[in-house]
């Protein structure tokens, strides 16, 4: 068994605490010791415990997260979290594991963990096939200025709108900034379907299809001829 990585999370926003604890959740070789929801609160955790490893969130008010990492004397490793593209250089010149673009999706979030890792611990990778066994049975996405969670049961279709995409669920439809060859990578593969550049569907929610058209809830959706094949054959393997 790798050695414990023992980590806090330091996020304003009580949502983006809550899904970087269910992400990190999944993985037995780390521990989240605390989830502060500023600077100070932080402090205190770090000069009473053992910390290795911080999500530092760097919109935060009183102290950021780029004042409080340059504060640090203790060895602790940090990962950026924001959700502010112009912040990464910043975060990168005081030579952080990495820099997580919120919403942070589970892969993305995985991938820093490994970095981390393989950086300072002789641990052996941990591989996103590893949590493809059904744990995981929702996703978070912004929109209209907050986190919203999305349950996969819950996903009719999806649809792209050039640099957003439209989220249509059961009862409601969410617009978030994605792209949806992003989404897709998010989706458990066994439930969802890329049928078209512009639209993924749930394979359960299918009323009917033809060679060419795909029913879903009254929507009738195109198969594109890029995709017909592995469509088809995916249909008619089911």
């Amino acid at each position: 068994m790798p050695e414990i990585i023992h980590c806090i999370i330091v996020d304003d926003e009580p949502v983006a605490r809550e899904i970087l604890e269910n992400h990190l959740g999944k993985i037995d070789s780390v521990k989240v010791v605390a989830s502060c929801k500023n600077a100070l609160d932080a402090f205190t955790v770090i000069n009473s415990q053992r910390i290795d490893l911080i999500f530092l969130d760097i919109n935060m008010p009183e102290i950021s997260g780029l004042s409080f990492a340059k504060t640090m004397t203790k060895d602790i490793k940090i990962i950026f979290t924001t959700a502010y593209r112009e912040y990464a250089i910043d975060g990168f010149d005081l030579q952080a594991v990495d820099y997580l673009l919120k919403p942070i999706s589970f892969e993305r979030m995985l991938q820093a963990i490994n970095k981390y890792f393989n950086e300072n611990k002789p641990v052996t990778e941990v591989k996103l096939e590893d949590f493809s066994n059904g744990k995981s049975d929702s996703i978070f996405v912004r929109s209209d200025r907050k986190m919203i969670k999305v349950n996969f049961s819950e996903i009719i279709f999806i649809e792209s709108l050039s640099d957003y995409i439209k989220i249509h669920l059961k009862e409601k439809t969410v617009i978030t900034r994605e792209s949806l060859s992003n989404i897709e990578a998010k989706l458990p593969q066994n439930n969802f379907l890329r049928i078209h550049r512009s639209y993924i569907v749930s394979l359960s929610g299918i009323d009917s299809f033809t060679h060419d058209t795909v029913l879903i809830q009254k929507h009738e959706l195109p198969i594109s001829r890029s995709y017909k094949e592995s469509v088809l054959k995916s249909l008619t393997t089911n």
